[in-house]
C-alpha cells in the first residue's frame, strides 16, 4: 500500500509539472511551434548540409552512370525512368542501394540527440513550463525529423526526374510517376524506423554519443548480420542431413521470414517490387505457380502495389510501435528544473 502511495505521489508531480499554471486546453497545443524551430534547425546545421551534399553528389554520379547505359534503349524498355534508380554500373552500385544505406544514417543523424539534448542543455523544463506538454513535444521532434527527411529525399527525387528528363530526351509515363511516389513514401517510412529508433535511444540515453552508437549498432546488426543469423537458423532447424524437396522449401520460406524482421530487408523488397514491374513474387518460385503467367511481362500497378503491400505496412508499422514505445517512455522520465 505504501509503495502504491509512493507511486501515486510520483506520478502526480510529473502531472502537475506538465500543467502549470497558464497551460490549458489541448494536449497538441504548441505541436508546429515545436516542428517549425525543429526543422529549421536541422536544416541550418552543418551536419545535416554535410548529409545533403554526400546525397546529392551521390545521386548525380549514380544517375550520370545510368543515363550512360540507358540512352541507346530508349525504345527496348518502357520503365526508363525506373531503370534510373536501379540500373548500376562498375564502379557506382544503383542509387537505390546507396539509399538503403544512406538514409538510414541521415535519420539517425536527425534524431540521437532531440530529447538528450535538451536535458544536457538544460532547456527541456524551461520548454514544458511554456504550454506545451509532453506529448506535443516529442511528436514535433519525431515529426520535424520525418519532415526534413521528406524534403531531403523529394529534392533528391526531384533531381533525378529533372535529370533523367533532360539526358534521355522523354518526359516518363503516369505510370512511372505513381510507382516512383510510393518508392518514394516507401524510403520516408524506411527512414522513419530508424529516425523513431534514434529518437528512443535519445530517450533512454542521456548522452547523444551513446544514442548514436546504439542506434548505429543495430542497424548494422540487421544490415549485415541478421541475414546471417537467419540462415544460420533455418539451416539448424532444417538440416541438409535429411534433404527433401519439403525440406528446401521450408528453409527457404524460414529463412525469407526471419530475414523480414529486418527492415532493410523490407525496404530492399518494395524497391524491387515496384521499380521492377516484371517481378511477381519474393523468394523461391515454383513451376506450378507459374502457370498462365506470361514471363518476362510487367505487372499491372496495382498488383505491384497488392504484391508489396505487407512490406510497405510493415515499415509503417514498425514505425508506429517504436514512436509509442519512445512516447510511453518519455512520458515517465522524471523532469526537473
Amino acid at each position: 500500500m505504501l509503495r502504491l502511495l509512493r507511486q501515486n505521489a510520483l506520478l502526480a508531480r510529473r502531472e502537475a509539472a506538465d500543467r502549470p499554471s497558464g497551460k490549458e486546453g489541448s494536449p497538441w497545443r504548441g505541436l508546429w511551434v515545436v516542428v517549425a524551430k525543429d526543422m529549421a534547425d536541422h536544416l541550418s546545421s552543418a551536419r545535416m548540409r554535410i548529409l545533403e551534399l554526400l546525397i546529392f553528389l551521390t545521386a548525380g554520379g549514380t544517375v550520370y552512370m545510368a543515363l550512360q547505359s540507358l540512352r541507346g534503349s530508349q525504345g527496348a524498355n518502357r520503365f526508363l525512368f525506373l531503370r534510373l534508380f536501379t540500373s548500376s554500373q562498375d564502379p557506382l552500385p544503383a542509387f537505390v542501394g546507396f539509399l538503403s544505406f544512406l538514409v538510414p544514417l541521415i535519420a539517425i543523424a536527425l534524431a540521437f540527440d532531440a530529447v538528450n539534448g535538451e536535458f544536457n542543455q538544460r532547456t527541456l523544463s524551461r520548454v514544458l513550463a511554456q504550454p506545451i506538454y509532453r506529448d506535443a513535444l516529442l511528436l514535433g521532434k519525431f515529426l520535424a525529423g520525418l519532415f526534413t527527411l521528406g524534403l531531403v529525399l523529394a529534392a533528391i527525387w526531384l533531381l533525378i526526374i529533372g535529370l533523367g528528363i533532360l539526358g534521355l530526351g522523354l518526359a516518363p509515363t503516369g505510370e512511372e510517376v505513381v510507382r516512383l511516389i510510393v518508392f518514394l513514401v516507401a524510403t520516408l517510412f524506411y527512414g522513419g524506423v530508424w529516425l523513431a529508433l534514434a529518437l528512443l535511444f535519445s530517450t533512454v540515453f542521456r548522452q547523444p554519443a551513446t544514442a548514436a552508437l546504439a542506434s548505429i549498432a543495430v542497424w548494422l546488426f540487421f544490415i549485415v548480420f541478421w541475414s546471417i543469423i537467419a540462415s544460420l537458423i533455418a539451416n539448424a532447424l532444417y538440416p541438409a542431413a535429411n534433404e527433401t524437396v519439403e525440406t528446401v522449401l521450408a528453409r527457404a520460406q524460414l529463412s525469407q521470414t526471419l530475414g523480414r524482421v529486418s527492415p532493410n530487408t523490407l525496404y530492399v523488397e518494395t524497391t524491387v517490387g515496384l521499380l521492377n514491374p516484371a517481378v511477381r513474387a519474393f523468394g523461391l518460385v515454383l513451376p506450378s505457380q507459374l502457370q498462365g503467367a506470361v514471363l518476362g511481362a510487367p505487372l499491372p500497378l496495382s498488383e505491384s502495389i497488392l504484391l508489396i503491400w505487407p512490406q510497405l505496412t510493415g515499415l509503417i508499422a514498425v514505425t508506429i510501435l517504436i514512436f509509442a514505445l519512445t512516447y510511453v517512455l518519455f512520458q515517465r522520465q522524471e523532469i526537473r528544473a
